[in-house]
């Protein structure tokens, strides 16, 4: 048996966070990589859980070309935050919930290779969204891992996220299952907070115009009192009726 040469076997293993390759096919597969990211970031907030876009998950020690880079993925029982890449024997644990914004052109790694590697990780949920509609006719299309196989999700609903997903444009929408609430995308809440500051703005202006008749009136009858009280000292007291 040939022995490994000491630098052999102190040469440190190297995991990339980075290929040099874009983060997505499109503009349209971008945003709704990155709209997906952070809609699930601020519902997880304040949760044992992380949500990684775009970034490598490592899955055997030692070999670092066996990887992939799912366009979005959740991670329970995860110290919250980001990673340069993800290496499941360091965390502990695997993605349960992997989002995927396919197109034509990814079409088949992304139904073959990405869904066998996903069903063998224990990935509980893996969902394709095809912005573009381009092979997916409902744009999106879900699985949930039923023993060891993948088994089609038939009614929108992530049991693991306890959201429905709905397609809106070319994004994914979400609604929380108990109480029917979309979570917003950074756009709409943009749009709700400029509507609640024109609200308070509006408040605070008929909140100081109210303020401006009050002390108006006020001052209005002081005048009356005044004059009543210099008319009593030159005549007395008014008539009785």
């Amino acid at each position: 048996m040939t022995a490994l040469s000491p630098s052999a076997q102190t040469t440190p293993i190297v995991y990339p966070s980075a290929d040099g390759e874009p983060v997505a096919e499109t503009y349209d597969h971008l945003y709704a990589i990155l709209t997906a990211l952070e809609v699930l970031k601020q519902y997880l907030a304040g949760r044992q859980a992380t949500v990684l876009a775009n970034q490598f998950l490592y899955y055997a020690q030692g070999f670092p070309k066996l990887r992939t880079a799912p366009d979005v993925m959740v991670i329970f029982n995860a110290a919250p935050g980001g990673r340069d890449n993800y290496k499941i024997w360091e965390e502990g644990q695997v993605p349960a919930v992997i989002f995927e914004m396919t197109s034509k052109g990814t079409k088949d790694y992304d139904q073959s290779f990405k869904k066998t590697l996903y069903e063998q990780l224990g990935v509980q949920e893996y969902w394709l969204f095809d912005p573009k509609g381009e092979w997916i006719e409902e744009q999106l299309r879900g699985y949930r891992l039923r023993g060891e196989v993948y088994e089609p999700i038939t009614d929108s609903h992530s049991q693991l996220l306890q959201l429905r997903l709905a397609v809106e444009g070319k994004l994914i929408s979400f609604y929380r299952q108990d109480t029917g609430e979309k979570l917003l995308i950074p756009d709409e809440l943009a749009q709700a907070l400029q509507g609640e500051i024109l609200a308070r703005q509006q408040a605070e202006i008929l909140a100081a115009e109210e303020r401006q008749q009050r002390e108006f009136a006020q001052q209005q009858l002081a005048e009356m009192q005044a004059r009543l009280a210099r008319y009593q000292e030159r005549f007395g007291d008014l008539p009785e009726a």
